[in-house]
């Protein structure tokens, strides 16, 4: 399986850069899954693992809007 991390780091470094990779879960019956990472343009990480990278996005999105609402009282 390929990862996005090396020795623990995630290998998503430049800023406004996403990366995935698809995989089956043995613990979840072989179910399909993505995990997500994304390096904002501030250098913040976002990660999640999700059954489809439209959910994944989906949370990337929510996750920045609520960045810049609490960046914008």
């Amino acid at each position: 399986m390929q990862s996005l991390n090396r020795n623990g780091v995630s290998i998503t470094q430049t800023p406004g850069e996403e990366k995935f990779v698809k995989f089956r879960s043995s613990a979840f019956k072989r179910r399909t899954f993505y995990q997500y990472d994304y390096r904002h343009t501030d250098g913040e990480l976002f990660s999640t693992v999700a059954k489809t990278l439209v959910e994944c996005r989906r949370r990337r999105n929510e996750w920045i809007a609520k960045k810049e609402q609490s960046n914008n009282p």
